[in-house]
């Protein structure tokens, strides 16, 4: 599976809006600058998402972006879709006459698993990610430790030889 770039900023931006919802709205730049995301292509993957009845927007200097709806009832998918629109796969075998009920095949088949991916993000809501530590602080300081032990274990081995 693979998404477009756009997705994965929009879900970013909206796991981080849900993370600070207590705030009344969320600015572009506050997301822009902890993720490191262009500004000018957040604002439009945002904006795709506001069109997309993901988010509420506020013009002006106390505006921003807010969720339009509760973090249950936001699903990984209704993103997707407000920003590259329904997923489907086309693998084109129609302009091959020869391909005939092979391709026709073929096409059921990706399009029954591209349904069933569908499905499975439809029942996956941002609900699930607002509370989530950050992964870079928990995973550096894990993989550290582990590396001074692999090596205070090595050392010990040596001096006991």
């Amino acid at each position: 599976m693979k998404t477009s770039r756009s997705v994965g900023y929009g879900l970013l931006a909206a796991c981080y809006v849900a993370q600070h919802q207590e705030k009344d709205f969320i600015t572009s730049q506050g997301i822009s600058a902890e993720y490191g995301i262009p500004l000018e292509y957040l604002l439009k993957v945002m904006q795709s998402m506001v069109r997309g009845n993901i988010f509420h927007s506020k013009r002006g200097p106390r505006g921003g972006f807010k969720l339009a709806r509760s973090v249950d009832k936001i699903s990984i998918q209704q993103i997707i879709e407000a920003i590259d629109g329904p997923s489907r796969t086309d693998l084109s075998l129609s302009e091959l006459p020869a391909a005939g009920k092979i391709g026709e095949n073929l096409q059921a088949s990706f399009d029954e698993a591209t349904d069933a991916h569908s499905e499975v993000l439809a029942g996956v809501f941002l609900s699930k990610f607002i509370s989530v530590e950050p992964v870079k602080a928990t995973h550096a300081k894990k993989s550290k430790s582990k590396k001074k032990s692999k090596s205070k274990s090595k050392k010990e081995q040596v001096s006991s030889s």
